[in-house]
Order: structure tokens, then sequence, then C-alpha cells
């Protein structure tokens, strides 16, 4: 085999045991829900992660704002990525507090942290978590394993299976987003044509 056949090999073994995963499918429709609920009385969904998980927080927050498979209003999502507020906070409080100042300067009751962690275990998403929770928001997390402390301080979290590798994980993280989006979509009477 080939290097992308092994990969696609592995991945399709992740996706269906996630796929026959009761627990995981029920974890999704909660997740699902809470989020439309949230933008339909007015809240954000924020989203934020570390390297490849900031770039899957990112492409979930502009298929939110702009388009995912059908023409529809714009609806209101931002990942917490702005290069100037990164580094500002990095560099004046502590990488680990670079989403946290973020939410606890826009976050309200009501809204909603996706907050993506291969591990689980990132400080600077564990103190984005506590963040939302303080401001009375909702927190949808994802990681590889069960029982980590981002997990705990989820209402709703999602365990995509453990890996050697972050890229197997974000990989799922992936399907997941697209996922949400197509909920998030039907949700609100939005379904592709």
């Amino acid at each position: 085999m080939t290097i992308v056949q092994d990969n696609l090999l592995e991945n399709a073994q992740r996706m269906t045991a996630l796929a026959e995963d009761a627990e995981f499918g029920a974890t999704f429709d909660r997740a699902a829900g809470m989020m439309v609920s949230s933008l339909r009385e007015g809240g954000t969904i924020f989203a934020c992660g570390n390297g490849g998980s900031m770039t899957n927080a990112q492409h979930f927050a502009e298929e939110l704002t702009g388009r995912f498979r059908g023409d529809r209003p714009a609806l209101r999502a931002m990942a917490i990525s702005d290069p100037s507020h990164l580094t500002c906070v990095a560099n004046d409080y502590g990488y680990e507090y670079v989403f946290s100042k973020f939410l606890d300067a826009f976050a309200k009751p009501g809204d909603v942290l996706f907050a993506l962690s291969t591990s689980g275990k990132s400080p600077n998403v564990l103190r984005a978590a506590e963040s939302m929770k303080a401001a009375g928001g909702i927190v949808v997390a994802s990681s590889g394993t069960a029982g980590t402390p981002l997990g705990h301080l989820a209402d709703a979290s999602f365990v995509l299976g453990r890996s050697r590798w972050a890229d197997r994980i974000q990989e799922a993280e992936l399907v997941v987003i697209h996922s949400l989006m197509q909920a998030i979509e039907d949700g609100f009477g939005y379904s592709a044509k």
C-alpha cells in the first residue's frame, strides 16, 4: 500500500467506529441543538484551537458567516484568531490567555464556544472554556480521548478516538465541522436543494 492508501484506510476505520457509536451520535445532536438555539436567540458561536485545530476553528466560523451548501443569511460566528489580539495577549499575559481574554471581552450568556483540542489538555483552550462558562455560555468540546480536562468542562464533548498523531484527530474534526454546518443550516430551514 502507498502512504495515501494507509491514511485513507485508517480514516475509514475511525469514521466507521464513530458512525456506529450511539453516544457520539447523541452528543452530536445535543451540540447541534445548542448551537441552533443560541443562534436563534441572537447568540454568537466562538471557536478556538491551536495549530491545525485553529485552522478548523476558522473554517467552521467562515462557513457560518459565509456559505456552506446553500444561500442564506450570515450567522453569528467568530474564530478567535486575530493575530494582533493573540500576540498582544501572549506578550502581555502569556499564551494560555490568548482565547480567554477575548471571551472575557465579548462572550455573553447563551453564546457557545466550540473548543478544539486534540489532547483535551491545552491550557489556553481550557481557560477559554472556563471564561465561556463564567460568562454564562455553553461549551462544546472536541478532543481525541474521553475524560479530558476539556471534556469535563464541556456541556457536550466529542470524543474522536485515540491516535498517536494529532492530524488524524483534526481530520475527524473536519467531518464533525461539516456535519454541524449541515445540521445548523437544516435547523434554520436552509437546506441546499
